[in-house]
This record gives C-alpha cells, structure tokens and sequence, in this order.
C-alpha cells in the first residue's frame, strides 16, 4: 500500500483527497467556466466576464434546493389539509357518539337510583305494621315486583354498556384521534407559516416581475421610436413598393445569413397569460425586427463626397439626346475613388455587363440589391460576403460613360427604384 502511494502520489494527503479532485474535475466537466457578454444597448459598450466553475455549481445546487424544498412544502401542504379534514370528521363523529353513550348512561343511573328509591319506600310501607287491606297488600307486592324486574332490566344495560367491546375503546379511539388532531394540526400551522412565506416571496417575486415589465416596455417602446426615426426618411420609398413596416419586419426576423445571424425565434406566450407579456413579447418582436431591417436595408451613400450629376427618373440621353428613363443617379468622382458597400451582402455579380461596363452587383436579402457600374477595377469577386464600408470597387468611366463616375442603382425583386431617400442623409 505504502508503494502504491509512494509510486501514484507525491505525498498521503494527495492520495486522501485524490477522490475529491476526481469529483471536482467531474463537475468540472458538466459546469465548466463560461464567458457571458453583457452589452449596453444606448451606449454600445461591451461587457465581458467569467461565470467559473465554482459558481456556476453553486448556482446549479442552490436552484435545485429551493425548487426541492417549494415542491415538498407544496406536496405536504396539499396532501395533510385533505387529511386533516378527515381526521376533524372522524374525531367529531366519535365525539357525538361518546355524547350520546353518556348521556344515556346518566339516563340510566338515574332511573336505577329512582327505582331503587322507590323499591326501597315499597319494602317499608309492606314491612310497617298496620292495617292493610289484601287488595293494598297484593299491589304493593306488585309494585315490588316489578320495580324489581326494571332493576334486573337497568342492571343489564348498564353492564351490557360497561363490558361491550365497542364500547369500551371509544376512549381509546377518542384519545388517540386527538393526539393525531393536534399533530396534524401543529404541521398544518407549521405549513400555514411556510405558506404565508411563500406567499410574501411570490408577492416580491411578483413586484420586481412588474418592475422588469416596466422597464423593458419602457425601453422597447423608447428604442422602437428611434428606430422608426431613422426609417422615416425612406418611409415613402417603401410604400410605393408596396411594402409596410409589419411586413418588412416580420421578413427581417425570418431572414438569416452568415453577416446578420441566424433568424429571430419569438417567445411564445400562453393564451391565458396576462396581456402585458403579450405586449413585451410584441414590442421585444418589433424591436428586434427595426434593428436588423436597420442593418439589412441599403440605407447610405456608396461614396464619401455626395455629389449627385444625374438624379433617377426621366432625363435626355447624353449620347443620342433622346428623352430615356435614367435607371440610378449619378455620383461625381475621379478615376479610382474608393467606392463602399452600405449594408451587408453577398456579390452576385462582378464583371462586366453592357451598357454599365466593369460592374459590381450585391445581394442584401429581402429582395433589396445594389448595383454599382462603370468601375475602372473590381475589388471583390461572385460570392464575396461584404460588410457595410467594405471597399467593392474603384470609380472609373467603362461601359457607356461619358466620363468618370458613379452610376448607383437599388433594386427591389430586379426592378430599379428611386435611390434618393436612401442616399440622402
């Protein structure tokens, strides 16, 4: 044994608390240390710190103690209230029972002590000497006789009373029923008290529940108005697509790629839960859906100087003079300035295309696509996943140009729309 410590440990407590660490490492294993982010949503700052191990257990076994302990008082709660019913039931029937033996044994004993009052006057009036008729003579034997016969009658009953076997434990059961009375009754207001602290605990749990629903209604419906300002600008574009802000949100919180994240799953409320929840679930809903249509959206200029030559819609063609419908606006620039994409997405073309030359096509999900032409060089190739501010490609004048700049479409399902409201700040 001593070998075996000696070769497996570097000392004998090691090998005492050897078992431990294996325990500890176990837990280990189950509850390892996590890292949890914490992020101010007014402000954007990041927070990060570490649950360990020894926390996270301690959490695990204090949670599971207090779910223990409040289904255990639940359970004897529930289960002793029912018995103890019972129990006052059978100890008032024994009660009454009792009563009613008593009283008719007190009956009983007076009308013996009457009777034999009454046997004893008989003897004395047949014993005194005296003139006394035969007839006065036979009914005081009688009398005497049959004093005597409900005498022997009293007699029995009482010793019928006395000696019977259901009769006698009536006691016993009346005792007994009453320690059990008082037992149950000792644990049902030691479980009252439990009760009421329950009740005092869910009456907290239940304000501080209120107070969170506040809050987060609070800053929800603070957040959702922000958001909806900084959509208002671009508000008719989208009506005369034919969308509405439900529609783009429901698609937004159903919409996922490797850039936004995985869809949005809602929280399901019960039917019957209070219509507050609801509302939270809603507006939390609602809120996440404006901020991911935010980012989804192609709402930004592509250039940093502004300057737009040739605005959507009806203008004379620069090479045939003719009246045609211009496709995009124009931005000003020089051969090489950098150009940006405004919202994340995935190139579905880069190369060129007539009419446009050198150009770049993105995918922003939602049926929205940005188009940037007359590129002198390409930055990013077909299925590129871009950023907002990733540079796609450099200004330049190919294609049908008549010099260099910019030519910007935003499209909805292939149809090019009216870009303005998009562009502008």
């Amino acid at each position: 044994m001593i070998n075996f410590i000696a070769r497996y440990f570097s000392s004998l407590w090691e090998f005492i608390t050897a078992p431990l660490r294996w325990i500890w490492r176990g837990i280990g294993k189950i509850f390892p240390p996590r890292d949890c982010t914490i992020m101010d949503t007014r402000d954007g700052t990041v927070s990060t710190y570490q649950q360990s191990t020894f926390w996270r257990f301690t959490k695990f076994c204090a949670i599971t103690t207090m779910t223990i302990w409040a289904a255990w008082s639940t359970y004897v709660y529930i289960y002793h209230r029912p018995l103890l019913q019972k129990r006052t039931q059978q100890l008032e029937q024994i009660r009454n029972q009792h009563n009613r033996q008593t009283a008719d044994l007190k009956a009983y004993l007076k009308k013996y002590n009457d009777l034999a009052k009454n046997l004893n006057i008989t003897d004395d009036k047949i014993l005194t000497p005296g003139k006394m008729s035969d007839a006065e003579k036979e009914n005081l034997l009688n009398s005497r006789s049959k004093i005597i016969g409900e005498l022997d009658f009293l007699q029995t009953r009482i010793v019928e009373m006395m000696s019977d076997e259901n009769y006698t434990p009536e006691f016993d059961k009346l005792s007994e029923m009453t320690l059990d009375f008082e037992l149950v009754r000792s644990e049902n207001d030691t479980l009252k008290q439990k009760h009421q602290q329950i009740l005092e605990t869910a009456i907290e749990i239940s304000n501080a529940d209120n107070q969170i629903i506040n809050t987060v209604s609070k800053m929800t419906t603070e957040n959702i108005e922000e958001l909806r300002t900084q959509l208002k600008k671009i508000n008719s574009s989208i009506t005369k697509l034919g969308l509405s802000e439900a529609q783009l949100i429901a698609q937004a919180n159903s919409y996922s790629n490797q850039v936004i994240g995985g869809i949005y799953v809602p929280v399901k409320i019960s039917a019957n839960a209070d219509p507050k929840y609801k509302k939270v679930a809603q507006d939390v809903e609602k809120w996440h859906g404006l901020q991911r249509l935010i980012k989804i959206l192609p709402i930004g200029a592509p250039v940093e100087q502004k300057v737009i030559t040739s605005p959507f819609g009806t203008r004379q063609d620069p090479f045939t003079k003719s009246t045609k419908q211009h496709r995009g606006i124009d931005f000003a620039g020089k051969i090489g300035t950098e150009l940006y994409a405004v919202a994340p997405g995935r190139v579905i073309s880069a190369g060129d295309r007539t009419g446009y030359g050198t150009t770049v096509e993105i995918d922003h999900g939602l049926g929205f696509t940005t188009l940037y032409a007359h590129l002198s060089k390409l930055m990013v190739s077909r299925g590129d996943w871009v950023r907002p501010g990733t540079v796609v490609g450099l200004g330049g004048s190919s294609g049908r140009s008549t010099g260099p700049h910019l030519h910007y479409e935003i499209r909805y399902k292939g149809t090019p729309f009216n870009p303005t409201n998009f562009v502008k700040d």
